[in-house]
């Protein structure tokens, strides 16, 4: 995966295109992230992103970035299949590393404690 696709990927977009990824995320997202826990090594930043990107008050710059990025993580089918072990989320890792740095800071720590009282429970199926 190359620096340029993980670029387009991470453009903001349009508010409208802003909302379908929204709502791509809320609907797939913590099914995702169940499969994932084990092969992404920062859950806890992955879930703070998410609360981020949900956040009316986030920038829209912040959330577009957010939401191209847990879109992709989200997606079915990417660059490497997520059913690969071990090797099946490494994209997806690229991406939201991308992402994070992209972003640096704009999670704030009530989207971390969010994401720390959701990982201390069961993760839902569904958006909450």
């Amino acid at each position: 995966m190359d620096d340029v696709k993980i670029g387009e990927i991470l453009l903001p977009g349009e508010e409208s295109e802003q909302e379908a990824k929204a709502r791509k995320v809320r609907r797939h997202f913590w099914p995702t992230l169940k499969r994932a826990m084990r092969q992404v090594p920062f859950s806890r930043d992955v879930v703070a992103a998410y609360y981020c990107a949900m956040d009316p008050a986030t920038p829209l710059r912040t959330r577009g970035i957010l939401l191209g990025a847990l879109a992709y993580f989200v997606m079915p089918f990417d660059f490497i299949p997520d059913f690969l072990a071990v090797v099946g989320f490494s994209d997806d890792i690229a991406v939201l590393t991308a992402a994070f740095a992209a972003i640096s800071g704009q999670i704030k720590e009530q989207h971390y404690i969010k994401a720390d009282e959701t990982l201390r429970g069961e993760i839902p199926d569904k958006a909450h």
